[in-house]
């Protein structure tokens, strides 16, 4: 395979991800970068990264070798640019004896217009963290729902999102990734993004270790199968909510599924 090995991300994501479709990713892969690009989202990014790869030192260990979760942690704080003093530091946070206690509840509900909201957190605070997402959805015309009410609406699936490679046999590298497990390979703005089954992500994420290709974030996300059309307005109030959900220090991820048009996306 024409490859160039060991490539390096350029572009910083946002560890919030928030999906419309199957074919959509890509789409909001460019929404996440340039979220990603304003120095207070990257402020942001990097506050999510450092607690989750503490949780997952805590709740594992603090070699990633052994700790698949800190592994892929590590590999999504570098995709993001993040200086490894910083991972270091968020390492042995979370191996400390005195290390805060998380917890990783779920928060589901709907947005105005029927648009289904899925959010996952971590937080040292189960109390805070509930009264600051209900108020959040009240305040924009939302209501927090009962857990496993939008288990209908979204499955979850791998996916990997990395930049391009330069030398990359595109037709070969396809048939390859497949052939590992992807269910979907797709390609937009010097960007790929791969979406695979769960029970196949550590397959695709060994087979890009092995072609010693690097991916700029490698997640499980919540796919929606089925979205909802929005006119500007609408998607723009919802737009705020979505906003409002990632910049809460205690938000990991959050999911909808808005069915987003291209001149939406100028909107953002």
């Amino acid at each position: 395979m024409k490859i160039k090995p060991n490539l390096t991300p350029v572009s910083i994501f946002v560890i919030t991800n928030v999906s419309n479709s199957m074919s959509g990713h890509s789409k909001w892969s460019t929404i996440k970068r340039k979220k990603g690009a304003n120095d207070a989202k990257r402020a942001k990014i990097f506050s999510k990264l450092i607690k989750e790869i503490s949780v997952a030192a805590k709740v594992g260990d603090g070699d990633p070798d052994t700790n698949p979760r800190l592994r892929l942690a590590i590999q999504n704080a570098k995709g993001a640019n993040m200086p490894k003093e910083n991972i270091e530091r968020a390492i042995k946070k979370g191996s400390g004896a005195d290390s805060e206690e998380f917890h990783e509840p779920t928060y589901e509900g709907y947005a105005t217009n029927g648009v289904a909201v899925f959010v996952e957190s971590n937080t040292d605070n189960l109390n805070r963290t509930i009264s600051s997402v209900r108020s959040l959805f009240t305040k924009y015309g939302g209501n927090l729902g009962t857990n496993g009410s939008l288990e209908f609406i979204f499955d979850r699936k791998g996916i990997f999102t990395l930049p391009v490679p330069s030398n990359l046999d595109h037709d070969e590298f396809t048939l390859e990734i497949i052939d590992a497990g992807a269910e979907d390979v797709e390609e937009d703005e010097g960007y790929l993004t791969i979406t695979t089954a769960l029970e196949d992500f550590g397959n695709i994420q060994k087979k890009l270790e092995d072609l010693h290709i690097a991916t700029e974030t490698a997640e499980l996300q919540r796919i929606p199968n089925s979205t909802v059309p929005l006119d500007d307005e609408a998607f723009t109030k919802i737009m705020k909510l979505i906003d409002a959900l990632e910049d809460d220090d205690d938000v990991q991820k959050v999911y909808h599924n808005m069915e987003i048009t291209d001149n939406q996306l100028q909107l953002i």
